[in-house]
């Protein structure tokens, strides 16, 4: 847990991420400090890195982007050159939108969000092009129930 972050900096954290084009005298008024303070805490957050950056929330399916795949790997691989260039290549591929490296029966989990069936299998084409892997395994999302919820703060 990053250092110095109490009560009002929560406060804070769940308005911006609740909607982050709020002018920071709007989230002093609602967490009940002065516009000065208010923006000392967002600067002190940012600073530390709590804070990175803010994002537009965007209905995907409006763009068209109506198919959710999970993709498990596994590799025989687990040298650092092999991670370095395989991390290189995963983030070079946008329809990835989540990454991450799990323990389990598995090794890595991507987020994929594309079109259809048919622009998910040549995103699959270009993740076995670039390196060795030992198993690809592909769940399609049939709902989604909750997607980009708000950190438990």
């Amino acid at each position: 847990m990053a250092k110095n972050i109490d009560q009002i900096d929560r406060r804070i954290l769940a308005e911006l991420q609740r909607d982050s084009t709020l002018s920071q005298r709007a989230i002093a008024e609602k967490v009940g400090l002065s516009q000065n303070a208010c923006w000392r805490r967002i600067q002190a957050m940012t600073q530390d890195g709590v804070l990175q950056g803010a994002t537009a929330r965007i209905d995907r399916r409006k763009l068209g982007l109506t198919l959710v795949v999970f993709v498990m790997l596994r590799t025989r691989h687990h040298s650092a050159e092999w991670l370095r260039d395989f991390r290189r290549h995963v983030l070079t591929i946008p329809e990835v939108v989540d990454f991450h490296r799990i323990g389990g029966d598995y090794d890595y989990q991507l987020k994929v969000v594309t079109e259809s069936m048919d622009t998910y299998d040549k995103v699959y084409q270009r993740l076995i092009e670039g390196v060795e892997l030992d198993g690809v395994t592909s769940y399609f999302a049939m709902e989604s129930i909750a997607e980009g919820r708000a950190l438990p703060l």
